[in-house]
């Protein structure tokens, strides 16, 4: 993949985080580290909303000559758009032009991860207490947690969505960020903690964990794998297979599970420093204790579907 290619894919992706008519200067932020980390420049991207942003992309797209930088453009277009919560309906329209511009099929996540995503959105929104209700927060955080200790259900986090990294479905591990909010999520509502959305994410950005860099990253490494090239294959560090992206998504779920566990438990007075250095510190053990667990996370994803590894979630968030 060559220089105008990679900064082609960057431009669409940044113009896809403004397809909702919503401008997060944090989001923004991400998306120009993004640029940076793949030695490639980001211009300004004006959208005011979702036709302008459509006739932005549509114009970008035209850069794009092979089928596999079409297909990575949409696959990145439709990360981002996912990686804050649902697909909502400008985005949705924004990512039907899209595919139309760059001639792909139109996936537009109407499958168990889009269900997944919905239902984490509306269970850590800001507002949740007030149109759920605290005490059925509080039951589902702490139904998806009874079944064992609270390091057992980080461990078998961890290990579920690491899983979605084995499956063969490309999308399948756009489901990882939703389940790592609603990891955090549960952690700190078992702690008698009052969390929302903006402090889960809040806590996850402290970690280095941005919710869109998860999803570019995820995008690319399931899109192409250990064949990504280019200045986009470098995002990869030099991980780039599926297995690999297991063992880093096993590491990074773990830690953040453990991590919010500590927080929490210390009433969120935790510094940014303290909070790196027990990241690192559960990264490790992470690493340590990955070859033990390999064998169980490979026979989840054994004959399973993205659709069957996330109904028990979908149950737990839906059986308070």
């Amino acid at each position: 993949m060559n220089d105008q290619a990679a900064q082609a894919i960057v431009r669409i992706a940044a113009i896809a985080s403004l397809a909702d008519g919503t401008q997060d200067e944090r989001e923004r932020g991400e998306i120009a580290a993004i640029a940076t980390r793949y030695g490639t420049s980001l211009h300004d991207v004006h959208v005011t909303d979702e036709a302008s942003a459509a006739m932005e992309a549509a114009r970008v797209a035209r850069s794009l000559t092979s089928a596999d930088e079409r297909e990575m453009a949409y696959r990145v277009a439709l990360a981002v758009c996912h990686a804050d919560g649902y697909v909502n309906t400008r985005e949705t329209l924004f990512l039907r032009s899209l595919a139309q511009s760059l001639d792909v099929d139109p996936i537009l996540l109407d499958t168990e991860v889009g269900d997944v995503s919905r239902d984490v959105d509306a269970w850590v929104a800001p507002a949740a207490a007030a149109s759920v209700g605290t005490a059925s927060l509080g039951a589902a955080s702490a139904g998806a947690a009874s079944a064992g200790s609270l390091d057992d259900f980080i461990l078998d986090q961890a290990i579920l969505t690491a899983a979605l990294e084995l499956l063969p479905d490309k999308l399948a591990n756009l489901g990882i960020i939703p389940l790592q909010l609603r990891l955090v999520h549960t952690i700190g509502q078992r702690s008698g903690a009052a969390v929302d959305g903006l402090q889960v994410k809040d806590l996850m950005a402290t970690l280095g964990l941005s919710v869109v860099g998860q999803a570019l990253e995820t995008a690319v490494r399931k899109t192409f794998g250990g064949l990504a090239g280019g200045l986009l294959g470098r995002m990869l560090g030099g991980a780039g297979g599926v297995a690999a992206g297991a063992a880093v998504t096993f590491g990074t779920t773990y830690a953040l599970g453990h991590v919010a566990e500590q927080y929490y438990a210390q009433g969120r007075r935790l510094s940014t420093t303290d909070l790196k250095a027990l990241f690192g510190r559960f990264k490790g053990e992470a690493d340590t204790l990955y070859p033990r667990v390999q064998q169980r996370i490979a026979e989840k994803a054994r004959g399973n579907t993205m659709a069957s590894l996330l109904q028990s979630v979908r149950g737990d968030l839906r059986g308070a």
